[in-house]
């Protein structure tokens, strides 16, 4: 965090924290009561002072204030730089992707060392070119079809080529995955509205 944010922090300990007025779309995009965030300085201030607390809810360390996020999904929103290496919605590299999974949507979901997050959809083609069978050979579209339209527990073998390793890949439910990978996507008080996780937006895993 910020050193302002800290000593802020330090001489205000007991701000009451907020809810219901910040949001994180699947896209990775801060939006104020709904609405996106034109001014640059203000998101870059909110990426920095990012972070979560024992409950798994994830807020924005406002000064001294802390403001709770509701989550349109997950936490974290992982895309592709310039160069090709995965980074999440505010700039940190991803690093080692630990497990992966993808839900009834088609939607991939990583576990990354930042924490849990889902691929951007507009990268998704590029993830789906990414996955191969047991034995590291690339997969046809109608073994990631198959892979989808399963339950979990009964998928065929897949995996996520990164970065050198073979992460195998786990279907899962949107509605099991916060539980899951233990976060919080509404936080307590938060009145916000928001898209279900597997909602009409979810856009699938397919190639180009």
């Amino acid at each position: 965090m910020d050193d302002t944010v800290i000593r802020a922090m330090a001489k205000w300990p007991n701000t009451p924290a907020v809810w219901g007025w910040l949001s994180l779309d699947r896209r990775g995009v801060w939006r104020l009561k709904g609405e996106s965030i034109p001014n640059r300085a203000v998101v870059e201030f909110i990426a920095r002072n990012y972070a979560s607390d024992g409950h798994g809810r994830w807020f924005f360390q406002n000064g001294p204030q802390r403001v709770f996020v509701d989550l349109a999904y997950t936490p974290w929103i992982y895309s592709l730089d310039g160069r090709g290496a995965l980074v999440t919605h505010t700039g940190r590299g991803c690093g080692a992707v630990e497990s992966a999974w993808i839900d009834e949507a088609g939607t991939m979901i990583l576990l990354g060392e930042a924490g849990p997050g889902i691929v951007d959809d507009r990268d998704l083609p590029a993830f789906a070119d990414r996955l191969v069978d047991e034995h590291g050979r690339p997969v046809e579209d109608e073994i990631v079809a198959a892979f989808i339209a399963s339950r979990p527990g009964s998928e065929p073998e897949l995996r996520l080529a990164h970065e050198g390793a073979h992460v195998r890949v786990e279907r899962i439910e949107s509605a099991e995955v916060a539980e899951r990978l233990r976060f919080d996507p509404h936080p307590a008080g938060n009145t916000a509205s928001a898209s279900p996780p597997g909602g009409t937006d979810a856009l699938p895993l397919t190639r180009r």
